[in-house]
């Protein structure tokens, strides 16, 4: 008698081990937030953190790509029109969004950019509208209005609780978002066509290149070199458990369960920021937050279900 597991026992496994995946990379993720403000304590600019985090974990990207190579050498060519796309998106996607989502940290809580940062689903749709030019379903436009007006709920509250300045950092955050969804729609493709994990480890050192040379540019490289060493300690689990992990466990959960079930467990993430600013940083949750974040996941998570061509193609 065979003690092998059946096809549908394997099937339920990897399905779970995807689930667990898709969580793991969601908290990670959302742990940046975080640590980000844990950093500013000590001192150290968006600009410095940001650096400190790419100079970190472009090794593993860069071993990420030799190891592509030597596994698989007959990998599709990349000609000069995907070079330049793959160039645009790094500078979009790692360096522009993760840069104006570090600057917006300095002026709003870790709760409150989490829930913009979740806005990008909704900005790869309207944008996809507009290039398909296709008015989106009304099943779509009301979960987009749940989820804003949850978005205005908690920012109301924080520009009562904290100032004026909350204005300002959400707006660099939503740009972030914006660049992101930017990205997205750019590397669809790209992904698609040249490989999720090399497109993705490309992009990665496109920005920290970008990061980098901006340092080098604009302050002397000893402010990089000499931080103290809490802040050194927050890049170092910033790299490696908030990059580079959650990159590769989101990665193999996509493979597992789809994207559109990785999206939906996406939502454990501003639950998790939310939870852990309130624990580790003091941060506000009052009743506006509760009612705020219930609308903004309530929203994502409708129109993570709204049918039509384009919302697959988002």
């Amino acid at each position: 008698m065979s003690t092998s597991a059946s096809p549908a026992a394997l099937a339920l496994q990897r399905a779970r081990s995807g689930w667990w995946l898709a969580a793991l990379s969601a908290v990670l993720f959302s742990a940046k937030a975080i640590l980000v403000k844990l950093a500013f304590r000590h001192g150290v600019d968006a600009t410095t953190f940001l650096a400190q985090r790419m100079l970190l974990s472009m090794p593993v990207f860069a071993l990420v790509l030799a190891w592509l190579l030597w596994r698989d050498p007959a990998q599709p060519p990349i000609s000069a029109r995907d070079g330049g796309l793959i160039i645009l998106a790094g500078l979009l996607g790692y360096y522009a969004a993760s840069l104006l989502d570090f600057m917006g940290l300095a002026y709003i809580s870790a709760g409150l950019e989490r829930l913009i940062l979740f806005t990008y689903p909704s900005l790869v749709l309207l944008g996809t509208c507009l290039l398909c030019r296709q008015w989106p379903a009304g099943r779509a436009l009301g979960a987009l209005a749940l989820s804003y007006l949850g978005l205005l709920l908690v920012f109301g509250r924080e520009v009562v609780l904290e100032g004026p300045h909350v204005v300002l950092g959400a707006s660099l955050v939503l740009a972030s978002s914006f660049c992101y969804a930017l990205y997205l729609m750019l590397a669809g493709r790209l992904l698609k066509r040249l490989g999720t994990l090399r497109v993705t480890a490309l992009a990665t050192l496109v920005s920290g290149g970008a990061i980098l040379l901006q340092v080098v540019l604009s302050q002397p490289w000893s402010l990089l070199r000499d931080q103290p060493l809490a802040v050194w300690q927050l890049s170092v689990c910033n790299a490696l458990f908030c990059t580079v992990l959650p990159v590769f466990a989101g990665m193999a959960a996509i493979a597992r369960i789809g994207a559109s079930r990785v999206a939906q467990i996406g939502m454990l993430g501003p639950l998790v920021t939310i939870g852990l600013g309130a624990v580790l940083l003091g941060e506000p949750f009052t009743q506006w937050h509760v009612a705020g974040t219930l609308l903004v996941l309530g929203g994502a998570y409708l129109l993570g279900r709204v049918p039509g061509k384009v919302q697959a193609e988002s």
